[in-house]
């Protein structure tokens, strides 16, 4: 059973693919999933988030575990960095980012979660992420509590090291934005949250430097550094520059390298994308959402 907008409640259709792969799903998905209840402050749940190097967690009651939300790293990115929930901190609490931090997480999660139902298949996970545009799907019971979470993570390891003889030039993404190494973390993270991205290759002169994510500027926050260094001026907190958050070294590789390959490489360095150079130039990256798309597009 595939399931949409929480609104809808438990209704959902199941078509003859669901049934003949009933609930396989659950054979690549987490069972022991990580919720907060609403009343958790924003902070808590950024802890945990980071603690568990979650990037995304879902909202549930306490008692019944049904679902009531979701926030994922760009939700906290808006929060921080001059998107819709901002105005939490500039309209509510006079720009005291110390205060806004420990406002219950209700007042800035997403309540639209697409999600899927325990006997849902993972063609169905794969259709629903690629429609959504959505790096994971909580997984509820007939009583729309969470049992399990589906991630794209959980989806390219099904391909990882397969030769799947699709090269990557097939789905990865061109075009890409990029920033200066000197950007801060501030302007960074708004034009994540205008834009609507997961991450931003940082470049210099034509070299690629790193990578900078939404994960990134989370654990940030999370770590207490952005509150030490900004007291409650968020402004003052998001300074730094973008390159200061770089933690690992660039793993790439080439638009002609197979797919499952590349997820391989994805999986082995943690990493969620692979920037693309071919001859020297910086010419795409490759995310793990492309690969969500190519599974579903090959299914």
């Amino acid at each position: 059973m595939v399931g949409g907008a929480l609104d809808r409640g438990g209704v959902g259709t199941t078509n003859s693919h669901a049934s003949a792969h009933l609930g396989d799903v659950l054979t690549i998905a987490t069972t022991d999933v990580v919720t907060v209840p609403r009343t958790t402050t924003i902070m808590s749940t950024v802890k945990t988030m980071v603690s568990h190097e979650f990037r995304r967690i879902p909202i549930a009651d306490a008692g019944t575990k049904q679902l009531r939300g979701i926030i994922v790293c760009q939700n906290i990115v808006d929060f921080l960095c001059g998107g819709p929930r901002h105005s939490l901190v500039t309209n509510r609490f006079g720009g005291n980012i110390l205060a806004a931090v420990n406002e219950e997480v209700r007042e800035i999660m997403k309540l639209e979660v697409p999600h899927l139902y325990q006997n849902a298949s993972i063609s169905d996970a794969l259709t629903m992420m690629k429609k959504e545009m959505v790096g994971c799907l909580p997984i509820l019971d007939k009583d729309n509590c969470v049992m399990a979470i589906v991630t794209e993570q959980d989806c390219m390891r099904m391909i990882a090291g397969v030769k799947t003889e699709v090269e990557v030039a097939d789905f990865m993404s061109t075009g890409v934005t990029t920033i200066d190494p000197d950007i801060d973390i501030g302007t960074a993270g708004k034009l994540m949250v205008d834009n609507e991205f997961r991450r931003l290759p940082i470049v210099k002169n034509g070299i690629l430097l790193g990578i900078v994510t939404a994960f990134d500027i989370l654990r940030f926050l999370g770590s207490g550094e952005a509150l030490t260094k900004g007291a409650v001026d968020i402004e003052g907190a998001l300074t730094v520059s973008a390159k200061s958050l770089i933690e690992k070294d660039v793993i790439w590789t080439t638009s002609d390298r197979d797919l499952g390959d590349c997820a391989q490489m994805m999986v082995t360095n943690g990493v969620g994308s692979l920037p693309i150079i071919d001859q020297g130039v910086f010419t795409g990256i490759l995310t793990e959402i492309d690969i969500v798309r190519a599974l579903a597009t090959l299914k």
